[in-house]
């Protein structure tokens, strides 16, 4: 029999909405759905000013009624608009943008996503239990206007040895894949601070290869080696040696190396080594270089790593990039447990998938960075925010970035502390504090707080476009890899890197970089070369003409 909505007294409990239209004095009562005997669903109205908002709460409320009445009995088990406290610790949260389909109302679709994302399937099991039934998914909050869900998942749903996988097996699983749905994205995640404890989160991180590298209140300053195949091992470790020797500090493989018959990944090791070692005797400056050991299997990406551990390179000089969506999870994650000391680079080919936009099924880019940090990694390329060649915009892209470093952020829709122990301890308050004022923390005390994951920023930027993201970014706290940007300089790699380091230091000096450049004779050639018509068209040309 499906419980009756009823408006409720003064005395009831109220939970306020977050919907953005609404101001924060109006107050939402929601249902509650403790036990199947007795179950009352309630939505109750407080305003205190805004006779405007009022009524947009009420319209939502009354059509929330409606449609309350539309769900039978086995939906109504994953739905509670009363969920008293759902930041109490006992949830992870999801907010979904959800559009129903199969003829579906929103409410009844939510209710299935939230069903087939935990314990149930489409119909009532008869095997069910009260115990399984406690670790229902739960909808709690709606937004009708904006198709917004929210879903609180019992975490103890998810296996307990700290698996990334299996939670998102569950929540951007087989729901993806409903005819319930005509569109259903996961926009922003919630892990309470219990749940931080099961997860490994980075070990080595940026400030780990800054004080390696001896560089601080900039980028890091690198390249992807163009082009991205077809080059032997030899010529290869030649395009690492000119940008090292140009100024560059970091490189790395473009994320579909691996073991070519025309680059062996043995001799690819052997010679980037080399070629390291004369670019550090001759500029006196320490070098990265970022690995890819994506394999088929566990032995041989294992087998890479020992390789590059065995090659005699120096201990911080080297990264293990991983194609973190295509490997997968397990691939992430065993890196991390493996090799803490080494900086884990994921690389999220594929992510256009799940993530762009236009694409109403899947999840954003915050989502996938924010369980990228949770999985371990050191690092995840995050977008150009637009400035690159890549599809993506500052709100996306810039909240990935920050929502990765610091310890307090805010996302699109939730605020989430990385820490590890009470927000309000006065050692969790300075932690945090530090943090905003871009000091190093956590060297001797990550109990604290999962350690920052590091943006990776790449996709058609050259020097002229450093400082445009570096503004829309607000931070200096960041991986650059310019592929293009460096080796098709007119001059050369070895030049183009300079024009890099060159368009970094008129940053760090605050002088414009078309000022900076009468002095500097590569970034000039790179203003000019990336920013004027007639060289784009001369690219063109020489490109038609090489390959005619």
């Amino acid at each position: 029999m499906n419980p009756k909505l009823k408006k409720k007294t003064k005395t009831s409990k109220k939970i306020k909405t977050k919907n953005t239209k609404t101001n924060p004095k109006n107050k939402i009562i929601k249902r509650k759905n403790n036990k199947r005997k007795n179950k009352k669903n309630t939505i109750t109205l407080k305003n205190k000013s805004n006779k405007k908002n009022v009524t947009t709460l009420n319209n939502n409320s009354k059509k929330l009624k409606e449609l309350f009445k539309t769900l039978n009995p086995h939906q109504q088990a994953y739905i509670n608009f009363n969920l008293e406290n759902p930041k109490d610790g006992k949830y992870l949260l999801g907010v979904f943008h959800l559009v129903p389909g199969n003829n579906l109302n929103i409410l009844q679709a939510a209710c299935e996503v939230s069903a087939e994302s935990s314990t149930g399937t489409n119909f009532l099991v008869q095997t069910e239990t009260p115990f399984a039934r406690e670790m229902n998914a739960l909808v709690y909050k709606v937004d009708l206007e904006k198709n917004l869900v929210w879903i609180a998942y019992p975490w103890r749903l998810f296996d307990r040895g700290g698996n990334i996988q299996n939670i998102l097996t569950y929540i951007i699983g087989n729901v993806l894949g409903m005819k319930e749905i005509k569109a259903l994205k996961l926009i922003d995640v919630w892990f309470p601070s219990a749940f931080l404890e099961q997860y490994d989160g980075p070990s080595y991180t940026i400030d780990d290869m800054r004080k390696y590298l001896g560089v601080y209140n900039r980028p890091i300053l690198g390249t992807i080696i163009k082009p991205k195949m077809g080059l032997t091992s030899s010529e290869y470790a030649e395009v690492c040696y000119d940008f090292w020797v140009g100024g560059g500090d970091f490189v790395k493989n473009d994320e579909p190396q691996a073991n070519q018959d025309f680059c062996p990944y043995d001799k690819m090791v052997e010679h980037v080594k080399k070629a390291m070692d004369k670019a550090v005797k001759e500029t006196g400056k320490k070098k990265v270089h970022s690995f890819n050991v994506s394999a088929a299997d566990y032995d041989t990406m294992i087998e890479r790593c020992e390789m590059i551990k065995n090659a005699g390179f120096e201990k911080g000089s080297y990264a293990f990039l991983i194609d973190g969506l295509t490997a997968g999870w397990m691939a992430v994650q065993t890196l991390r447990r493996k090799y803490p000391d080494v900086f884990i680079h994921f690389h999220r080919a594929g992510h256009g998938t799940f993530t762009r936009p236009e694409n109403p099924i899947g999840m954003s880019v915050l989502v996938l960075s924010k369980f990228a940090r949770l999985a371990g990694a050191s690092g995840i390329h995050t977008g150009t925010a637009g400035v690159g060649k890549m599809s993506g915009n500052p709100e996306e892209d810039i909240t990935a970035a920050h929502n990765i470093l610091g310890v307090n952020r805010k996302g699109h829709f939730f605020e989430q502390s990385w820490g590890k122990i009470p927000d309000h301890d006065k050692d969790a308050i300075k932690l945090a504090k530090e943090d905003l004022a871009h000091h190093i923390i956590l060297e001797d005390d990550d109990w604290r707080a999962v350690k920052k994951c590091c943006p990776i920023i790449s996709g058609g930027l050259n020097p002229t476009s450093l400082k445009p993201f570096i503004d829309l970014m607000g931070n200096t706290d960041f991986i650059t890899t310019m592929g293009a940007g460096c080796h098709a300089h007119p001059k050369g790699t070895q030049a183009g890197a300079r024009a890099l380091v060159q368009a970094c230091e008129a940053y760090t000096k605050k002088i414009p970089i078309e000022k900076y450049s009468k002095n500097h004779i590569e970034l000039k050639e790179a203003i000019e070369f990336f920013t004027k018509k007639k060289h784009v068209d001369n690219l063109k040309t020489a490109l038609s003409s090489k390959k005619n």
